[in-house]
């Protein structure tokens, strides 16, 4: 919650004080001149404050106050000056210098201490806590030079200061802006079908679980819920990555974010608000912006640590040389801005390019942890696989019935049934474009299976229990078929007419066409073991790990082994990843260094995890990696660029090779070098696995297909 106070009150009119930092102030003007009833919006910056004129109604005063307590707030001690502050001090040191140029000695002298007053200011109160932090060496800096009236070189020297500070905050803003450019802004109305059938309109923060929400052609579906009515075209992208517009009709679920394209829907809500799919990826991107990578501290404490090796060149260079001009030199020389701000700013843009790659990263340390995983875990099921059956074989048994027949017969039944047996065969039924056949009514045996009758005979079909058990049909002379295809791991369907077979369907799960693609790619990126954790037999586990490739195959594994496999690999020494989707991955997903869930995971499994998918593509999780690695590639080479110029500088410094200007103009230089590197990293377009070697890649692919 943002701390916010009330300033002042009238009748249609507000005044408010946010003490928040300047993206959030910004976020929050934005939101709020979205509301219904909202006339307009003033910002006084300066003031922390927005003045709003509204239509007078409590309930759209309600709103706006809880709009503007949502913003995050920012603490004091980690706040920093907005944009426009800097770009000030710069403009006000600027004018110190000419000051100092052209004004007679005491009045430039006035003015220079006034100007450093409150660098100086920091640099004691760091000092008095004993802790040598950059404002030290700052203070000392610019403390030393006036100190011996050398008003100028001060001036010049706060001045790039100032404008080190004023690019430190200016290229954190358009770091964090990328992220925030992910977050969508809530509707400022919607449109809600009442009982009675009329529709009202209503503002969207009073949208309340359960209402009926209509929603036209070309706008923003507000809520997650079930359609109820109508039919459209929905475009999903932005929210699950699916290129092409998605059918939606009664009994469909609609995602909040996604874009009636055509058609009109009413949707009644399930989750409104911060619990919609747009909610909870807001509030993920939010929580990234504020946690700090592992990285992050280490690089400001390794920073900060540098400004011991500066103060002791400085005493060393007195005690040899006594030349105060040096000593301005070498105090010019910071390794810390460099180190410090250039990696939470590659760690964002990171973050940034991964969202636009369709992978959301919930925190800097994610990406860290990643970039040095060896091992990575997956669940079969729903992970490797689709999670949806396919029909691989049709057993004929009768030889008055084929293979068509006996799949029309069982889908024309099936279609009635929402088993995923059932619709598997629908779907190939479908496919094959195998014309319905005409049946009496439908009998569900629950748990056992299907019957009914066709052209006066009974059609049975089921599991091996159903119809060998309890029907007492014989499937004797199918038994070695049977074996083969269970050695497979296949799921098998008896189908019987009256006391005799005519077929066993055998049925997989369906393996994602991307599976052996990813597994090349991740051994590519440097990955050392693949493991697979499955609930199916042996035969059948340790024959689809090796059409992967995968190196270790856990199989007949209960839930609750999951979590325990992990800790196993990581006593070993390793780094795990673990990718997973189901309700008891969530234990795994926590386990390992790095959890990934798949987009369509259940929802305690995308809570718990590091690294949500957002498209339905298992090689988004090399995409994902090869971004990690890349951006810390990117964060170490900044760290030996930075150290490696910034010592050559200060060793030049040191030998009264670099006046005090020129060794502040090279340091401020280096700076703002690594600063601009990190930004632009976000913003390359070129795919990040364009790298992987794809012979390597399509010679694992051709070998998945060939067996």
């Amino acid at each position: 919650m943002a701390c916010l106070e009330i300033v002042h009150e009238l009748d249609k009119r507000l005044r408010l004080r946010l003490l928040s930092n300047a993206d959030d102030f910004t976020q929050t003007e934005v939101a709020l001149r979205q509301l219904p009833g909202v006339v307009s919006v003033r910002a006084n910056r300066a003031c922390a404050s927005l003045t709003l004129a509204y239509n007078g109604q409590p309930e759209v005063r309600d709103c706006i106050l809880e709009t503007a307590r949502r913003t995050p707030s920012m603490a004091a001690d980690v706040w920093r000056p907005p944009p426009a502050a800097n770009a000030k001090r710069v403009t006000l040191a600027a004018g110190a210098i000419a000051a100092a140029l052209l004004l007679p000695a005491p009045l430039a002298a006035a003015i220079t201490w006034l100007n450093i007053a409150g660098v100086l200011a920091r640099g004691v109160l760091a000092a008095s806590r004993g802790k040598l932090k950059t404002d030290v060496l700052d203070a000392l800096a610019i403390g030393v030079p006036a100190a011996r009236q050398e008003y100028v070189t001060a001036s010049v020297t706060r001045f790039l200061l100032a404008l080190a500070e004023h690019i430190e905050a200016t290229t954190l803003q358009q770091s964090d802006e990328l992220l925030r450019s992910l977050l969508r802004q809530a509707p400022g109305d919607v449109w809600v079908e009442r009982r009675d059938g009329a529709l009202a309109r209503m503002p969207f923060m009073q949208l309340k679980g359960g209402e009926r929400v209509v929603i036209g052609a070309g706008e923003t579906i507000p809520v997650d819920g079930q359609v109820v009515a109508g039919d459209a075209y929905v475009d999903q992208s932005s929210v699950t990555g699916e290129s092409l517009p998605m059918p939606r009709a009664v009994g469909d679920q609609a995602l909040a974010g996604s874009v009636v394209t055509d058609g009109r829907l009413v949707v009644q809500a399930e989750r409104v608000g911060e619990d919609t799919t747009t909610g909870r990826i807001s509030r993920y991107i939010q929580e990234a912006l504020d946690r700090p990578a592992d990285i992050q501290t280490v690089s400001s404490v390794f920073a900060d640590r540098r400004v011991g090796i500066t103060l002791i060149t400085a005493a060393m260079v007195f005690a040899l040389t006594r030349d105060w001009r040096r000593i301005e030199s070498v105090f010019m020389v910071d390794y810390s801005c460099a180190v410090k701000l250039g990696t939470p700013i590659a760690i964002k843009s990171a973050m940034y390019r991964a969202a636009h790659e369709g992978c959301l990263v919930k925190s800097g340390t994610a990406i860290e942890t990643l970039a040095g995983v060896d091992t990575i875990v997956f669940d079969k099921t729903g992970t490797l696989t689709h999670n949806m059956l396919e029909v691989t074989d049709i057993c004929p048994l009768d030889p008055g019935i084929g293979e068509e027949r006996a799949a029309a017969m069982v889908a024309s039944l099936g279609e009635h049934t929402s088993h995923p047996i059932a619709r598997a065969v629908v779907g190939l039924a479908q496919q094959r474009r195998l014309a319905h056949v005409p049946h009496e009514a439908v009998n569900f045996i629950v748990g056992h299976g299907v019957e009914a009758n066709v052209d006066g005979r009974r059609i049975r079909f089921g599991s091996r229990h159903y119809l060998e058990d309890d029907a007492h049909i014989s499937f004797a002379a199918a038994r070695k078929t049977v074996r083969a295809l269970r050695e497979q791991g296949k799921s098998l369907l008896y189908v019987a007419a009256d006391e005799r077979p005519i077929a066993v369907f055998a049925l997989r799960d369906r393996l994602r066409p991307e599976s052996a693609r990813t597994v090349a790619q991740l051994r590519a990126l440097g990955v050392k073991r693949l493991v697979m954790i499955t609930g199916d037999r042996q035969a059948p586990s340790l024959a689809f790990a090796e059409t992967l490739g995968i190196d270790a195959v856990h199989y007949q594994q209960q839930p609750e082994d999951k979590a325990n496999i992990i800790a196993a690999l990581k006593r070993e020494g390793r780094r795990v990843a673990y990718i997973g989707d189901g309700v008891n991955d969530g234990p795994a997903l926590m386990a390992a260094d790095v959890g990934i869930s798949m987009p369509r995971a259940a929802d305690i499994a995308r809570a718990t995890a590091d690294i949500v998918l957002l498209e339905d593509r298992l090689d988004s999780v090399a995409t994902i990696l090869a971004v990690a690695q890349e951006a810390m590639r990117l964060i170490h080479s900044n760290f030996r660029f930075a150290v490696g110029v910034n010592s050559a500088i200060l060793a030049a410094a040191a030998f009264g090779r670099l006046s005090p200007l020129a060794a502040a103009t090279l340091h401020n230089g280096t700076t703002i070098a690594v600063l601009l590197r990190a930004l632009l990293s976000g913003r390359a377009h070129r795919s990040v696995t364009d790298k992987i070697p794809r012979d390597s890649v399509a010679l694992e692919h051709s070998r998945a297909q060939e067996q």
